[in-house]
Parts: structure tokens; C-alpha cells; sequence
């Protein structure tokens, strides 16, 4: 169970080095045929990480003689339909990235490759519980954890220093509950100017899922332990409801705020129009270049513990492959040590192997902050990843999105929102 970065460290101190160090070519179990040929991989990224993916590639290239890689770059939004379409036409790629809330609809409908047999039964104790649980389907994994990414706060120095506010959390241990987050917010409503906010949340877009940290955060869950049935309407599933409703009664975040905006939670902090934003690692070099003010960051709130989202995203080989052998060579060169430690510190993003969480990570664009992010993703556990990983999320997603955004902006009440998504996820569960 990780509930702190000192907890983390305790266990990758305690674990063996020398599996926690695996270089990535043991990894891949001997295979009789030699790793040459061509694959095919087809991603999104931002700049910064396509440079990382390019420069992974020429290092892949240059290890195996032999071996070609050809990089495919699509826009996010046609990332999933792209594959989509090429699996029912049988040209998929060989390799592709998938987030892990969409992981678990490739895994669940065999469209992925079986990893187990070509990797090393070991390679899975070189992450982290949760990421490694993450890529898992039935006990099988069917993809390797690439990074990960989780939300937590960026603060306008300026707006806390002229509320009063004249420190922030440094630590896990200090991080601010729930009611103390409140008073922080309730400050700065009263010292704001006018058309200001004290925060805005990053739950647009695809990003309903990250409503989840707020029940984390209250130690409940969506799923029952079998990940069978929707376990959503309990004390913390109530709890988290009414905490973030509170931020649009009482204003603390802009009505433009919830969870179907076309606005986004970084362009109302960029622009100055709230205080604090909840954003993921990867906005650090964004907020490096678009905010005209001093920022910072500090933990996300807790409650019972704490809690973030499962941010990042999983390298996958799809099921139809030739190249099986030459493919799981190539994803675990890309979850080796060197090559994982260069693309997160590029892109601003998150290890999950232990040995890069233990050493800490400091990202190229202000590397002070590297262990708040590191720091934050160790509250997320195995069994809120297990749920996450489920092949139903994405249709999950799309009842967590509907009845937050009634809950929010159409002042539907807890009962009837808790009732909304467990018959949602009943529904969504049952397909």
C-alpha cells in the first residue's frame, strides 16, 4: 500500500537491487529467433515528447542493428479511432501508447499481445504495485507502464501573498485536508478582485475521471473488489459529492468550470482568473512559457488519505504482430532505467519503475518541482488502478461526466447523482 513518498522509499529500500536495477535486456526472455525487422508505432505527444520518443527510437536503432522502427504521430483526439479503424481492417500497428483508462477495452477484448511468455517473470517487481497492476488483465499483462502523471495544485504566489497566505504544504504529511483546503479557498474569495476565483479544477475533457481523486481521497471506491458492481453509493461516495458541489454553490470556482466546459482549468489560471489551478505534471512546461506571473505547486488536498488520479499512459503490442519477439524487445528498452529516466525529465512526466521513483527524477523545466509530482503520484494504490484499468471505464467515464455535470450545474441533488452512476456503471458494467 502506498500512502507516502517515505513510504515508498521504505519499500524500494527494502526491495532486492538487483531486480529493482534489471537492465531492460533482461527483460525479454531468450527468444530462437533474432530481434530484427521493422515495427510500426502510432502515438500522440506533445513536442517534448516526441523528442523523447525520437530519441528513444535512434537509441533502440542503434542497440539492434537490424531493427527499424517507424513512428506514426496522430492527434490525440484520433488517436482511438485511428486504431480502432485499423484493428477492424487488420492493419493496425505493432505498437501503439494507450492512457490507462482505455487500456483495459483493448486488454478485456483480446486486441492486445499476451506479454507474459516473452517477458522475464521478474520484470513486473521493477515498478511500482499500481502502475504495474495497471497493465494487467486477468493477471496477464498486456502492455508496460511508460509513465505515469497526477494532479496537483499550481498557485499564483501573487494572489496567495496578497490574501495573506504565506505558506503552502511541502510534504505529503502536511498536505491540506479537505476543511483546510476550504479555509484557502474562502481567503482568497474574500481578497480576490471582482470576476476572480479562488481555484478551477482540470475535470474537462477526458478528464472526468479525475473526479475519482475526490473519492479516493475519502477512501471509497466506484467498483467492489471484484471490479463486478458499482460500489459508489456509500459514505465517501456521498462525501466527495458534497465537497465538490460546494465549490459552485459557494463560487469558489467559475460556473465555466464544470465538467463538460470547452474551457479549460489551465487557461482560467493562465489567464489570471483563478488563484490556483489542479493540473498534471506535464503542464509544467506550458505554464513555464504562457504564465506571466510567479507560480508554484504544492500537494492536492486529503481527506481520509490522500488520493490523485492515474495520469500517464501504457506502451501496448497489439495482438496480431509478427514481430512479437522484436516488440516486447523494443517496450522493454522503453521502460529501461536510462531511456524511461531521459523521457520523463523531457516531457515533465512521471517514472514507475521503484529504482527512478527512489533516485527522484528532476524534469528539464523547473526541476524544484519534480518530487511534488513524484511525491503525489505515490498516493495513488493498486486498488484504484485495478478499477481505472477496468475494460468498462471509458463507458464509465462517460456516467461520471453526465451526472456530475446535472450535480453541478443542474442542481441535482447527492441522492439522485449516487443514484445516477450506480446505475450507470451497472449498465456500463454489463455490456
Amino acid at each position: 500500500m502506498q500512502i507516502s513518498r517515505r513510504q515508498v522509499l521504505g519499500a524500494v529500500g527494502a526491495f532486492s537491487l538487483g531486480a529493482v536495477l534489471t537492465s531492460c535486456a533482461g527483460f525479454v526472455r531468450p527468444a530462437s529467433t533474432p530481434a530484427t525487422g521493422e515495427l510500426t508505432f502510432t502515438t500522440w505527444g506533445s513536442d517534448s515528447e516526441l523528442v523523447g520518443f525520437r530519441k528513444a527510437i535512434a537509441g533502440f536503432e542503434s542497440a539492434n542493428p537490424g531493427a527499424k522502427i517507424t513512428l506514426n504521430v496522430v492527434p490525440y483526439q484520433q488517436i482511438y479511432p485511428t486504431v480502432d479503424a485499423q484493428l477492424q481492417s487488420n492493419t493496425a500497428p505493432d505498437i501503439f501508447r494507450v492512457d490507462y483508462r482505455n487500456f483495459g477495452r483493448y486488454a478485456g477484448s483480446k486486441q492486445l499481445l499476451n506479454l507474459e511468455p516473452l517477458l522475464d517473470a521478474s520484470v513486473g517487481a521493477s515498478f511500482t504495485d499500481a502502475l504495474w497492476r495497471a497493465v494487467q488483465f486477468d493477471g496477464k499483462p498486456y502492455g508496460v507502464p511508460h509513465h505515469t502523471d497526477t494532479t496537483a495544485i499550481l498557485y499564483n504566489k501573487a494572489a496567495f501573498a496578497a490574501a495573506g497566505i504565506t505558506s503552502v504544504p511541502t510534504t505529503l504529511e502536511t498536505a491540506w485536508t479537505w476543511d483546510e483546503f476550504e479555509k484557502v479557498a474562502l481567503t482568497l474569495q474574500r481578497k480576490l478582485p471582482v470576476g476572480k476565483y479562488p481555484f478551477a479544477y482540470n475535470w474537462q475533457g477526458q478528464g472526468a475521471a479525475r473526479w475519482l481523486n475526490w473519492l479516493f481521497q475519502a477512501d471509497g471506491r466506484f467498483l467492489d473488489k471484484k471490479l463486478r458492481s458499482p460500489a459508489i453509493d456509500s459514505e465517501a461516495g456521498r462525501a466527495a459529492i458534497d465537497f465538490t458541489k460546494s465549490f459552485f454553490t459557494r463560487k469558489l470556482v467559475p460556473a465555466n468550470n464544470s465538467v463538460k466546459s470547452s474551457t479549460y482549468a489551465s487557461d482560467l489560471f493562465f489567464s489570471e482568473t483563478v488563484a490556483m489551478t489542479f493540473a498534471g505534471a506535464f503542464l509544467i512546461p506550458d505554464a513555464a512559457k504562457l504564465a506571466n506571473f510567479e507560480w508554484g505547486a504544492t500537494f492536492s488536498p486529503r481527506d481520509k488519505r490522500g488520493g490523485g488520479d492515474l495520469g500517464g499512459n501504457a506502451l501496448v503490442a497489439t495482438a496480431g504482430t509478427t514481430k512479437k519477439t522484436l516488440a516486447a524487445k523494443f517496450l522493454a528498452y522503453m521502460v529501461g532505467q536510462k531511456t524511461m529516466r531521459d523521457f520523463c525529465a523531457t516531457s515533465s512526466l512521471l517514472p514507475t519503475r521503484k529504482d527512478l521513483v527512489a533516485k527522484g527524477i528532476e524534469f528539464t523545466v523547473r526541476p524544484e518541482l519534480s518530487k511534488i509530482f513524484v511525491g503525489q503520484a505515490s498516493t495513488v494504490r493498486a486498488a484504484d488502478t485495478a478499477q481505472v484499468a477496468s475494460p468498462a471505464m471509458g463507458a464509465i467515464t462517460t456516467v461520471l461526466s453526465d451526472q456530475l455535470e446535472q450535480a453541478f450545474i443542474g442542481g441535482q441533488s447527492t441522492k439522485d447523482t449516487l443514484a445516477g452512476m450506480t446505475a450507470g456503471i451497472t449498465q456500463a458494467l454489463s455490456r
